[in-house]
């Protein structure tokens, strides 16, 4: 019933967005602004519940059926199922099938704009091992960046910017505190101060420029 194009050719438009700094910068504030919030919820509902009952597990069989997965998985339920703990409920399954592409050379395969949506989902996911994760995708942002096409390859400082930042939030706070109200977490002191300021890694907008 569902096809990994079907994700694909959505999320990854043939738009030549990666030959211009600032049709690249709008495909990703697009993405990370909440602006495919209502396509996915009128066009990829039951692909997403799908994807959350397990039923297209078998995508993860090729590189880029394992790449609508981790997008099915991670991002679609943060627009579907937005300020709610539904959204995150899929982030442990996400992580697993990135860290898995990664070692079976799944994201060796990507276009380095595609291979950026598993190191996001690895980042996504709060758990012991969060900071380790995080440290690991240093060099993996590396390989990221020297695939990045001259006329954007000003994305490189970008990513390492926001995986410093995601870092620094993480070693601080050991999880995601924004994330505390919808989950009904307890938040400490510093955690209230933290989300009172609303500057948070995923609302920053995101800049391309050339090196």
């Amino acid at each position: 019933m569902f096809t990994p194009d079907q994700v694909l050719d959505f999320w990854f438009p043939e738009t030549g967005h990666e030959t211009n700094p600032d049709s690249h910068s709008a495909f990703w504030n697009e993405r990370m602004q909440g602006g495919m919030d209502e396509v996915i919820i009128r066009d990829f509902a039951d692909l997403t519940l799908a994807a959350a009952r397990g039923e297209l597990d078998h995508w993860a069989d090729t590189a880029r059926g394992r790449l609508a997965l981790i997008i099915a998985l991670d991002q679609f339920p943060r627009s579907l199922w937005r300020d709610t703990p539904a959204a995150y409920a899929q982030d442990i399954k996400a992580a697993r099938l990135a860290l898995d592409g990664i070692a079976n050379g799944d994201f060796d395969r990507l276009a380095p704009w595609e291979q950026a949506f598993f190191v996001i989902s690895i980042s996504h996911c709060e758990g012991p091992d969060h900071l380790h994760r995080m440290d690991l995708l240093d060099e993996l942002i590396e390989r990221i960046i020297l695939k990045l096409p001259e006329p954007i390859a000003g994305m490189g400082d970008a990513f390492r910017t926001q995986n410093r930042t995601v870092r620094g939030v993480l070693e601080r706070f050991g999880r995601h505190p924004h994330r505390n109200p919808i989950l009904r977490r307890p938040s400490t002191p510093d955690e209230e101060a933290y989300i009172a300021t609303g500057d948070f890694p995923h609302v920053r907008k995101v800049e391309t420029g050339t090196d």
